[in-house]
């Protein structure tokens, strides 16, 4: 099996049947050398540097049914917010003051932001903070809204897609939502020069690993910048209630994969890893992660933008949550970067 982990490390790309047995090792000198080439790999890259994301939640409204997620439409148990465009200034300027250059707009797909109101609030942000990057997560829009958006000031563009598997797609989505969409929402996004990011959940209900080899697969043919992955974490209230939810030991493996395949991409160690284990962001870095994604979002509303069970970080303020992050973050070997971080290989400062 080290010899599969070589042949990733020295080329990027293996055959769908490597792929295969490397997912689903259990062989621990494997395991240990594709953490080590998966470091080294960052290091190259980016040193020892990792880049803060300040994450600010503005809606817990959506008109989606995924049935995966906690702030789905049919979940009337779900508290709902959306924050003002007041709000949504207060905390990048706190951001700022906290060092954060990164500002992440996230929500549920909520009609009550408009294309015009996300374009008024964009651009007041790029006016007040021109040395930052603006990065949207606000699902499914018409490539005029992405257009628009671009203009204003946005930079990147956060949109996982969740499954590059039809079969597997349906049947974690409603029928009115589809993966050619989802798709060409992606492609759209690049052809508009975003910074783009895809990726999936891990260990989702009825994931096989020919579905994970088909989401490699398909982020060959994105080539993102940023890749966003996590394990599957059910929530209570969703059909998937009952379900178990990804592991620490395959979101890892397959971190290490990603970096190896794309030695430039930004790679979140994730909030739903932390959440898994109270050791999964650190350890996430030491397997190639370089970006991690502390919560700006009002103490009030954190609990309330709840996609999975038992969300880390809902009740710390924003300076508690990156001052516990710098800690863990310098405990693993490594520094946080005050600077927008860039994919070293997209010019687009």
């Amino acid at each position: 099996m080290t010899d599969i982990v070589e042949k990733l490390y020295r080329t990027g790309d293996l055959t769908n049947e490597e792929f295969s047995a490397l997912i689903k090792t259990d062989d621990e000198s494997a395991a240990e050398l594709l953490k080590k080439y998966a470091d080294e790999t960052r290091r190259k890259y980016y040193g020892k540097k990792v880049f803060l994301r300040g994450l600010i939640e503005i809606s817990s409204y959506c008109k989606n049914d995924c049935l995966y997620c906690g702030i789905r439409r049919s979940n009337k148990s779900a508290e709902r917010y959306r924050l003002s465009r007041e709000d949504i200034l207060s905390c990048c300027k706190n951001g700022y003051e906290l060092g954060f250059r990164t500002f992440v707009m996230q929500g549920g797909e909520d009609s009550f932001f408009t294309d015009e109101i996300m374009a008024d609030i964009i651009s007041e942000i790029r006016r007040s903070y021109p040395d930052c990057a603006i990065t949207l997560s606000l699902g499914e829009r018409s490539r005029e809204s992405y257009k628009l958006f671009k203009e204003a000031g946005a930079d990147r563009y956060l949109l996982r897609h969740e499954a590059a598997s039809p079969e597997l797609y349906s049947r974690l989505h409603p029928a009115e939502l589809s993966l050619e969409n989802r798709k060409e929402c992606l492609f759209a996004l690049r052809e508009l020069g975003y910074q783009v990011g895809a990726g999936f959940m891990v260990g989702a209900p009825f994931q096989t690993v020919d579905h994970i080899i088909c989401d490699l697969r398909f982020l060959q043919q994105l080539q993102p910048q940023m890749i966003g992955i996590g394990p599957f974490i059910p929530h209570h209230n969703t059909p998937f209630a009952e379900e178990k939810g990804g592991t620490l030991e395959l979101t890892l493996r397959l971190l290490g994969i990603l970096r190896l395949m794309f030695p430039r991409v930004l790679l979140p160690a994730t909030t739903a890893l932390g959440t898994i284990a109270p050791n999964g962001r650190e350890l996430g870095l030491m397997t190639g992660c370089n970006v991690v994604m502390p919560n700006l979002s009002p103490v009030m509303v954190r609990k309330k933008y709840d996609l999975y069970d038992n969300k880390i970080c809902t009740g710390e303020e924003a300076a508690e949550c990156r001052g516990c992050l710098q800690r863990r973050i310098e405990s693993a070997g490594y520094e946080i970067a005050s600077e927008r971080g860039d994919c070293v290989s997209f010019h687009n400062a």
